[in-house]
């Protein structure tokens, strides 16, 4: 419903505007760039006034909407939309607004909007109704009996947004509504906003104060969603209405820049000329125009950069057939200019998460002017002025009909089902508003991929956690750790656009929950908002009740963890008889290093230490390395017998997760492999991670293969391998 009167004036933004938007043609000297005039509301209402035309014959109010969608759908059946607006005519009849005209040049003005935008005729039929069902004796079932339960299901989805106060609560509550409403089909945003842009066209006659509420609501939540829906056109306007609002001098003094430059030659007029030049000698058919800049990206340039240039009011697009064209113009553009290459952006191969592609690109001439240029296909274009509008119906022919359930729809954007997801568990309007408004305050959507294929849309600047999260729900609250691009990595990591991560889980009967620091490295609402679910129904471990000295930040209490100092396990064991190494060093004793404690059949080399000593070492062993840097001769060693498996002393580490009974997991793996712990270290944790070291008798060297998979196969260990402890050159 229309909850802003319609106003005398059109408003200080009376145009419409494209990706780029385009100068407000309420300035004199700015003239229109769209080729079909805005629609006279007065005429309009005279011609609602004279009732509903003949049976069979489109009435003159809808010639408007019928020729705009007819641009777009050339066998569009009208009758859906003729039989439409003579319910509603009816139905609206001897209703008006504040300024006197018929209301029904309220849903005649949205369905104009939409219809220009390239809206299906389901759109703009159930457009034409959108307030009947609330302010009328219009019932659902009757529209269904009429149009059909598809146009039923946008109507009663745009009713549910329900007319109330501006209110602090009652606000998020509507836009709560909203999400659900727009989660189980698109089109019902789509149709929502354009009803805010004609209100916010015709806020004239409103209080000052309520414009500015309604303003700021406008540019708090349905500019960012009409940028994430990909509706450029209508969140170009609503951005230019807000500024005027909300910064009129600003305003002003952006309005007199764009009339100054409008009455000088446009230089990149000039740019185009030559860009057509080379772009007909390439042989590439395109089409080369030039996109005026909005009002708001005039004043956001003038903040950036100071001073205006010429070519700072606006940018060339260049509009091709195909996809490869796209990449042959640029080729031809960087060659025949000077490319500034730093402005290059490629979203044909990476699409922004709202469905745009294009190509952005500046050249610079001779004479030191810059201009930005956006290279596109036609079908891009469309997509990148009307978003989810262009793509019509999102529910193929022959899809059987909605009924009362939920309906997926294929058009949603990964960030509204995450919206849709953590609203549910948000009952306080408040903290829903908070919630909201600083997730549609991310700016750019990063995809990473899970091990597994599939794929989680994130905004920039997300952790592992919000991964986690995103992929498991309430079950990331067991998460131990992750894996990005194949590394270990902890969860307070921030993830890039393309990376790949593997979330890794503790069993469910661990016990294990998320830790307090976790908050400390979110950035989506569904995350926070599961974390602290979580602490409030587990108030012994909420933040406030954990102090440093009774849990380690960033991994769950274990035994390894609850003890105040870090355990050292000591165990005296007889020294047995241990594999014989022959050096080539007569008459010198022969010891394994400690080390590495090599066995075989590993490949050893040995050092010439004090005493008639030789160490033998492993190969990989970092001490080797450092005695030869130092100069430090090595001697010839081989194992008297490589096949020898007698008993065998081997140090070993176990790099884990902290969770409840890991070590006495461990230990118990070790025993069973018929090892023995001479001795067994457990490192402070360190963000989660625990570090083991275990010195072990083994009966039989042939046994440390399996030995190590045991331990690797302990819930809790990523990692488990030969120790290879510093060492002086002196050993």
């Amino acid at each position: 419903m229309s909850t802003e009167p319609k106003g005398a004036a059109h408003g200080a933004s009376d145009r419409a505007a494209g990706e780029d938007g385009q100068a407000n043609p309420a300035t004199p000297a700015t003239p229109r760039k769209r080729g079909r005039a805005r629609i006279d509301l007065r005429r309009l209402g005279r011609a609602a006034l004279l009732g509903s035309t003949a049976r069979g014959r489109l009435p003159a109010a809808i010639g408007h909407v019928a020729e705009a969608h007819r641009a777009y759908y050339p066998d569009a059946d009208l009758e859906p939309l003729r039989r439409a607006y003579v319910l509603a005519e009816s139905s609206h009849r001897g209703q008006m607004r504040k300024s006197g005209e018929p209301y029904i040049t309220h849903p005649l003005a949205v369905t104009l909007i939409l219809a220009e935008l390239g809206a299906e005729t389901k759109t703009l039929t159930a457009s034409l109704l959108h307030d009947t069902v609330e302010d009328t004796e219009v019932t659902l079932d009757q529209v269904r009996t009429e149009f059909g339960a598809e146009v039923c299901y946008l109507v009663d989805g745009v009713t549910k947004l329900e007319k109330v106060d501006y209110g602090s609560a009652a606000e998020p509550e509507t836009f709560r509504k909203m999400l659900v409403a727009t989660g189980n089909d698109v089109r019902v945003m789509s149709i929502k906003l354009a009803d805010r842009l004609h209100n916010m066209r015709t806020l004239g006659v409103m209080r000052p104060e309520k414009q500015a509420r309604i303003a700021k609501v406008t540019r708090d939540v349905l500019i960012p969603l009409a940028e994430r829906l990909g509706v450029q056109a209508l969140k170009t306007e609503l951005e230019d209405l807000v500024f005027a609002i909300l910064h009129p001098e600003e305003y002003a003094t952006t309005q007199s820049l764009i009339r100054d430059n409008a009455a000088r030659h446009d230089p990149l007029a000039d740019i185009a000329d030559e860009m057509r030049a080379v772009l007909r000698e390439a042989g590439i058919e395109a089409e080369v125009l030039i996109r005026p800049r909005h009002f708001v990206s005039v004043h956001r340039v003038r903040i950036k950069r100071g001073e205006l240039r010429g070519t700072d009011f606006g940018r060339v697009l260049v509009l091709v057939n195909e996809d490869a064209d796209c990449y042959g113009v640029l080729g031809e553009l960087h060659t025949c200019f000077t490319p500034v290459i730093s402005e290059f952006k490629d979203f044909i191969a990476v699409p922004k998460f709202n469905l745009y592609q294009s190509l952005h690109t500046a050249v610079a001439r001779p004479d030191g002017s810059v201009a930005e240029v956006l290279i596109r296909t036609q079908q891009m274009h469309k997509v990148a002025e009307a978003g989810v509008v262009a793509l019509g119906n999102p529910y193929a022919p022959g899809a059987d009909e909605p009924g009362d359930g939920e309906r997926a729809d294929p058009t949603r954007p990964g960030w509204l089902s995450r919206l849709l997801d953590w609203q549910q568990a948000t009952p306080d309007p408040d903290a829903f508003w908070s919630s909201l408004r600083e997730d549609l305050a991310q700016d750019r959507e990063i995809t990473v991929y899970r091990n597994d294929g599939g794929t989680l849309g994130l905004p920039a600047g997300a952790s592992c956690v919000d991964a986690a999260y995103a992929q498991y729900g309430e079950d990331a609250h067991t998460c131990i750790g992750a894996r990005v691009n194949g590394r270990l990595a902890t969860l307070s990591t921030v993830l890039r656009d393309g990376d790949t991560v593997q979330l890794l889980l503790a069993p469910q009967e661990t016990g294990s929950g998320p830790s307090p620091d976790w908050l400390d490295h979110t950035r989506t609402p569904a995350a926070r908002i599961a974390i602290r679910r979580w602490f409030a129904t587990h108030p012994a471990t909420a933040p406030e009740a954990t102090g440093p000295a009774e849990r380690q930040p960033g991994f769950p209490e274990s035994s390894a963890a609850a003890a105040p100092r870090p355990p050292q396990l000591t165990a005296a064991a007889t020294r047995p008889g241990q594999p014989s190494a022959v050096v080539d060093l007569p008459g010198a004793t022969v010891r394994l290093a400690r080390c590495c404690t090599p066995v075989p059949p590993d490949a050893v080399t040995g050092f010439a230490v004090r005493g008639g000593v030789v160490t033998v070492h492993r190969v990989t062993c970092p001490a080797v390395q450092r005695m030869a840097a130092a100069g430090r001769e090595p001697v010839g060693v081989r194992w008297e017998d490589p096949d020898d498996t007698a008993e065998c002393r081997v140090t070993l580490f176990a790099e884990s997760f902290g969770r409840p009974h890991l070590l006495a997991d461990l230990t118990e793996a070790i025993a069973l492999e018929g090892a023995e712990i001479v001795s067994a270290t457990v490192e402070p944790p360190t963000e989660g991670r625990v570090r083991h070291t275990y010195t072990l008798q083994l009966p039989d060297s042939a046994l440390l293969p399996s030995l190590m998979r045991a331990m690797r196969k302990v819930p809790g260990v990523y990692d488990v391998g030969r120790a290879q402890h510093s060492a002086t050159a002196t050993q």
